[in-house]
């Protein structure tokens, strides 16, 4: 596996864990800004709008940059937010550093996942979409309670100050581990690289990603209460128990990512499948202790672990450019903010546990979007990254991928290697595109 993958991680973890420090430091921001714990709540709100409204613009104005001078404009952009919430005077100046971060952030998944895809060979992407994704496991797992420690201790000014220290870190390991890479010939167009949108069978995987992430969601953001109040943990549980979701996550996302290659669309559909069973023994037996940590470990290890499987569909399906990277992103937010916000508004009617039974309709939902393509002959090798023949259709687009990965290191003048290989790949996407 290339270093430069491992050095992306590094700045998705750092990316999550600014997105999820607001989630841990709700009372002391509330009085430190002078405003109410909701409004504190608010900026969360903000910044997933921002991310699936504002990345994908971000991400089209920065195509006709070279991906490495793309991640040090993002990341320039997420440190100065950050800097901003960590001197923020006011609720309205943080609110406009959540912007700032949220679209930052969601246009740097976007140029590092196409980048993840460059750097590989088709029939490793999915672990090496894996091994970038644990930044985002480790954020669950590390990055909040590390932002929450700090924040307790030494104020929560200094946990954004943290994660400045934090994205120069990974912006510095930018700098020396991703080589440098030249832009995709044919890519710079917003017009061309929104032609891949009009292939049906990629709003079907996009559908499908935001039910996962949202069947996910809409319980994981409500077991902080339904572990207390229905379950009966006290308070002091709950951060180690969240902890061990955490820890399931990482192993989850390990295992999917060895998957994913050669059993995309299974994956998805034992994920899905899995996780609506989960979600059910969560909601029947959430009086009960042990079933409870059971089964939520159980979704921790079937939810938002399926990003690697849903990555790799997705770039098989349209392409693995960066616009169309950063639009993924957008849907599994469109997932979070689907499931917290109606999971939220039916506890009111129906009790702590709807979200979670909201979570059960929404995986159902999601295995109903995969029926297409695994019940569809002519389509069912897409998905595997490898075995089925070069020129199928399914495929096209992986082994227009497989010429331009297999010499990733950059070459001098325009007729070497790799600008050989994005050209054949260019190519070949253009023919996916129109055939779709």
């Amino acid at each position: 596996m290339p270093l430069a993958v491992y050095v992306l991680a590094v700045g998705v973890f750092a990316m999550v864990t600014s997105e999820f420090a607001v989630a841990g430091l709700m009372p002391q921001m509330a009085d430190g800004l002078d405003v109410t714990i909701p409004q504190i709540g608010y900026l969360i709100t903000v910044y997933a709008a921002a991310m699936a409204v504002g990345g994908p613009l971000l991400t089209a104005a920065l195509m006709r940059l070279r991906p490495k001078s793309a991640l040090m404009s993002v990341f320039a952009l997420f440190l100065a937010g950050n800097v901003l919430a960590a001197t923020a005077p006011d609720y309205g100046t943080m609110v406009a550093a959540r912007l700032v971060t949220g679209v930052a952030s969601q246009a740097f998944f976007g140029i590092a996942l196409s980048l993840c895809a460059r750097l590989t060979r088709p029939e490793v992407r999915g672990r090496a979409i894996a091994v970038a994704m644990n930044g985002l496991m480790l954020g669950t797992l590390l990055g909040l309670p590390l932002a929450t420690l700090v924040g307790e201790h030494l104020g929560w000014r200094a946990a954004f100050w943290s994660i400045s220290a934090l994205t120069a870190l990974a912006a510095l390991c930018t700098v020396v581990g991703v080589p440098r890479q030249e832009r995709e010939e044919g890519a710079g167009s917003v017009r061309q690289e929104l032609g891949a949108f009009r292939n049906p069978r990629l709003w079907l995987a996009l559908s499908t990603s935001t039910l996962i992430i949202g069947a996910t969601f809409s319980a994981f953001s409500y077991f902080n209460p339904i572990l207390t109040r229905v379950t009966g943990f006290g308070d002091g549980a709950v951060p180690l128990l969240l902890v061990a979701y955490g820890a399931a996550t990482v192993v989850g996302n390990t295992v999917v990512g060895r998957l994913a290659d050669r059993h995309t669309v299974p994956v998805l559909a034992w994920g899905l499948a899995l996780n609506a069973v989960f979600l059910t023994g969560f909601a029947l037996l959430a009086e009960v202790p042990a079933g409870a940590v059971a089964f939520m470990m159980g979704i921790g290890l079937v939810g938002v672990t399926m990003n690697p499987a849903m990555i790799t569909r997705v770039q098989r399906t349209g392409n693995d450019r960066p616009l169309v990277n950063s639009i993924h992103s957008s849907f599994i937010t469109l997932g979070i903010i689907i499931g917290s916000s109606v999971g939220g508004a039916a506890i009111g009617g129906f009790g702590l546990l709807a979200p979670v039974w909201l979570g059960v309709v929404m995986a159902a939902l999601g295995l109903l979007t995969l029926v297409p393509e695994m019940f569809a002959p002519a389509r069912r090798g897409s998905g595997r990254a490898t075995g089925t023949a070069p020129g199928a259709p399914a495929d096209a687009g992986v082994t227009g991928g497989a010429a331009a990965s297999a010499n990733p290191a950059p070459q001098a003048g325009p007729a070497g290697p790799e600008d050989d290989g994005v050209t054949r790949r260019a190519a070949t996407s253009a023919t996916s595109t129109r055939s779709s």
